[in-house]
């Protein structure tokens, strides 16, 4: 039974005093209870003990919210230069740079990931998406075009194409990467002209609220950012508000159906980045040690906890069972712990919630002939451990080969031939991430061509640059985020037509 003990005390003194009282929400500059005056507690999944209270948001938060949001958007930020949005981002990248340990403690803390991975890869992923975002705020740009008007043939025109700022955004973000999600979807948006209204996750608001605190200490004018904590009321709320001109959404396919649904009501502009199942396809040919390592952090990076997981694995029979049992034994010796232990290897998951979910895949995967290999299991004491585990010989009819668990889950299938494999990794509603790993680069494009994917990788999984496009095709959502394609995302064309 492992001891619980408040780890609060591990954070360094501006991380201690961050959380040592109960937090607001950021509405029109100013930081403000609910109007109802209701909290919500935030634990640490490590321990199960409270960190600290949030306001618990309603639909009438959201409003004061999305009023402010309006009126940032057609006063003062409308007149913002470009070059001006672009200073206050790239000024807020410095800062969050500057405060880059307390934010990793505040994600560790909040989401039970470990301190390592939250300072030098979401930490370093935010700074970067945001440097990289703000270079979009001076290169938003139209098209020229020549028109031929046949019918007014003795009269000359131009057309050009202008990129105007989408209006308000409503923008929904997940418990997995708290900080990293956020600048994702707050950072193209200014940098376009727009505003925002965000909704962290009710799990994991911790370094949302920092941020804010950050957008407001870089000069941002007020109601340019507001943030509204809380369960899904705010979230829904912010889908149905009739002043909210778009609604971008990371979660999963569950709820972004439901949306879609009620955006129906509005026709206002929507992005879904949702879940995924995603196949990862080694070869025979592939380096068996590199392939595995590469398979177990397809699967077991963030705990599972990752839409692009490599949830689903294919292996060309003659090596497969010594990929298996190579990730049997990376499973097995895993080491569980606090995210602030450094020898910890996995933390906990996010929540009670989440781990009884994942464990009920684990339950159903045994009830339906899964031949685990490797973990699986809750681990006795406090906080949200579960062991990782591998199913090996898992038949396409199976819960755990078809549903997405985000969890530490994995499914091993053998297969022939190429033909297959290709028919086996396509054989799935979701389309977000895809690996192959073989050293026959014919090979390679061959299923790079073939897998119907949003995001390809070869002998690799799960990298991700702000410069390249990022989301999923079918039932993993539509809209791109990162590189070019997020201008796209939070702008509208406008064509122009002028008689000379």
């Amino acid at each position: 039974m492992r001891e619980t003990a408040d780890q609060t005390s591990l954070l360094s003194e501006a991380g201690r005093a961050f959380v040592s009282t109960p937090l607001s929400m950021l509405i029109d500059g100013e930081w403000t209870a609910s109007e109802t005056g209701r909290t919500i507690t935030v634990t640490d999944p490590a321990t199960g003990l409270a960190i600290t209270t949030v306001p618990k948001g309603s639909a009438a938060d959201v409003d004061r919210a999305v009023a402010s949001a309006r009126r940032a958007f057609e006063g003062p930020w409308a007149a913002t230069r470009p070059v001006e949005r672009e200073r206050l981002l790239l000024r807020l990248a410095d800062m969050l740079e500057a405060r880059g340990d307390e934010f990793a403690e505040l994600e560790t803390l909040d989401n039970g990931k470990i301190l390592m991975m939250a300072r030098y890869g979401d930490l370093s992923l935010a700074v970067d998406s945001l440097r990289y975002m703000a270079g979009w705020a001076t290169k938003i740009e139209g098209t020229t075009i020549s028109p031929s008007f046949a019918y007014v043939p003795d009269m000359r025109f131009t057309s050009y194409t202008l990129r105007e700022p989408v209006g308000v955004i409503g923008q929904i973000i997940p418990w997995n990467f708290p900080l990293v999600m956020a600048i994702w979807k707050i950072a193209p948006a200014l940098a376009a002209g727009c505003t925002v209204v965000l909704k962290p996750a009710e799990d994991t608001p911790l370094s949302a609220l920092r941020l804010g605190q950050l957008i407001c200490e870089a000069g941002f004018p007020d109601g340019v950012v507001n943030i509204v904590t809380g369960d899904a009321e705010p979230g829904q709320a912010l889908v149905d508000h009739p002043d909210v001109d778009k609604i971008a959404f990371t979660g999963s396919t569950e709820v972004g159906k439901i949306i879609q649904q009620r955006a129906a009501g509005t026709m206002k502009r929507l992005s879904l980045e949702l879940g995924g199942k995603s196949p990862v396809v080694i070869l025979k040919d592939a380096d068996v040690g590199m392939a595995v390592q590469g398979a177990a952090q397809a699967i077991f990076f963030n705990h599972g906890q990752v839409c692009t997981a490599g949830s689903r694995l294919f292996v060309e029979r003659p090596i497969y069972d010594a990929v298996v049992d190579g990730l049997a034994q990376v499973a097995d010796g895993f080491r569980l712990g606090s995210g602030f232990d450094p020898e910890a290897q996995m933390g906990p998951l996010v929540s009670p919630a989440q781990r009884a979910r994942v464990q009920g895949f684990l339950d159903r995967g045994l009830a339906e002939g899964g031949r685990l290999v490797a973990g699986g299991g809750e681990v006795d004491g406090p906080g949200n451990f579960l062991r990782p585990a591998v199913f090996a010989d898992v038949s396409p009819d199976m819960t755990i080969y078809r549903e997405e668990i985000f969890g530490p889950v994995l499914a091993a299938t053998p297969f022939d031939d190429v033909d297959t494999v290709t028919a086996l990794a396509n054989d799935s509603s979701y389309g977000l991430g895809a690996s192959v790993w073989t050293g026959d680069m014919r090979l390679a494009n061959h299923f790079v061509r073939k897998l119907k994917a949003g995001n390809v990788w070869v002998n690799a999984h799960n990298l991700l640059d702000p410069a390249v496009p990022f989301g999923g095709y079918r039932m993993s959502g539509y809209g791109r985020e990162l590189g070019h394609a997020a201008r796209d995302l939070y702008t509208e064309s406008k064509s122009v037509t002028m008689a000379l």
